[in-house]
Formats: structure tokens, C-alpha cells, sequence
């Protein structure tokens, strides 16, 4: 599926000040999921075109409003352009954090594995078996020794989890942990999980799947 980006301007005639001029706001949507700002320019309603999504007429405010509108839309469109150079996801959240400089936040696998394990442990007896929630403790537990084995570290930034890193896991349980072919297939089961999550999120970059073995990870 492609991605596609829209902008558009709109005023909020709620907001409107004892003047009763509008302020101007941008939203932003990246395959129906959206943000928002202001464009800090105000105008009166009247001489606002939502059909055009911009200031009517040639005056000097309209041309300075439309010129403002028309900096912020290339800024939107550089933005997207960044995270294409940079091989980063297309989402809303990526090219909001692009578009205004805002430092993202590693998100980290044991976490992610630890708050999904929890959620286990609430629904035992409800929607899952006591078995179940010892699989998932157990194969969190070998991951965790599978990164201090491989990388010398005890959790790991999920954008850093490509091809190499299932396959050394696989390996690991074969070789390492010993584990039986079904055993071992079981425990990639268990983390494929983990990874379904991160994508429904959209933390993880669907273009790594791509690169993925499927005989390892089936989404």
C-alpha cells in the first residue's frame, strides 16, 4: 500500500479572538492518521477560502498569508522527503518528530516483551493458561541471554532487529540452548509476537521485514 500525505489549512473559528479574526492551523495526515499545529496566522473568516484552503484575493495580507502557507507545506513535504533519504517509516508520528526536530524515543525490546508478558499474567484463568505465561517467560528470558551471548548487552533499540538477529536467535536456541526443532520454532513464535506488536504500532519499519527469513518470521 502506498503512503500518501496530505495537507491542509483550515481556520478555527472557535478560537476566534475579540477581534474576530481566526487563527490558521495545518493538519497533516499520513494514511488517515493525522496531527496538527498552528500556523501563528490569524485572518477574518470572510476573507478566508476553506474551498482553496487559503487567504482570498492579492492584497499584501493575502499574499503574506498564502506565502506563509505555502513555506509551511514545503516544510511538510521536505520533512517527507528526510525520512525517505533516511530509510525511516512513513508515519505520522515520524514526520511530525522530522518536521519539528523532536528527538525520538528509543523504544526497547525487553520492555515492549516485559509490558506484553504482563498483560499475559493479568488474563491467566481468563483468556489464557498459566502454561502460557511461563512460554513467554521463559522465551524472554532466552532472548535476554541470547543478546548478552551475541551483542554483550541485555536489551536492544527494536529498529536494530533485522535478518542477522532472527537468525542468530534461531541459531542460538538450536546450538546454545539445545533446543529441539519444535521447541526452538515455538520460541521464534513467541517473539514473532513481540514484533507484530511493534509494527501495529508502527516502531518497527515494515521495510525490514523484507529481509526477513520467512521460515523464521511469518507476519
Amino acid at each position: 500500500m502506498n503512503t500518501t500525505v496530505s495537507i491542509l489549512f483550515y481556520i478555527k473559528r472557535a478560537k476566534a479572538n475579540n477581534l474576530g479574526v481566526c487563527p490558521i492551523y495545518t493538519r497533516v495526515t499520513v494514511n488517515a492518521k493525522r496531527f496538527e499545529f498552528s500556523t501563528n496566522k490569524y485572518i477574518n473568516p470572510d476573507k478566508w477560502s476553506s474551498e482553496g484552503t487559503k487567504a482570498k484575493g492579492s492584497n499584501e495580507e493575502a499574499r503574506t498569508i498564502n506565502s506563509h502557507l505555502d513555506y509551511l507545506k514545503n516544510q511538510v513535504l521536505e520533512a517527507e522527503k528526510k525520512l525517505f533519504k533516511k530509510d525511516i517509516s512513513l508515519n505520522s508520528e515520524n514526520l511530525k518528530n522530522e518536521l519539528f526536530g523532536l528527538s525520538e524515543t528509543k523504544r526497547m525490546l525487553v520492555p515492549i516483551f516485559q509490558d506484553h508478558n504482563n498483560k499475559i499474567k493479568e488474563l491467566v484463568g481468563k483468556e489464557y493458561a498459566p502454561g502460557t505465561l511461563e512460554r513467554y517467560t521463559t522465551s524472554l528470558k532466552h532472548t535476554i541471554e541470547f543478546m548478552q551471548w551475541k551483542y554483550k548487552v541485555s536489551d536492544i533499540d527494536i529498529t536494530k532487529i533485522d535478518h542477522a538477529f532472527i537468525t542468530d536467535y534461531e541459531f542460538w536456541l538450536r546450538s546454545v540452548r539445545n533446543c529441539a526443532n519444535n521447541t526452538a520454532v515455538k520460541y521464534i513464535k513467541n517473539f514473532n509476537k513481540i514484533i507484530k506488536i511493534c509494527l501495529a504500532n508502527d516502531w518497527l519499519d515494515k521495510k525490514v521485514l523484507s529481509h526477513l527469513s520467512e521460515s523464521n518470521i511469518r507476519i
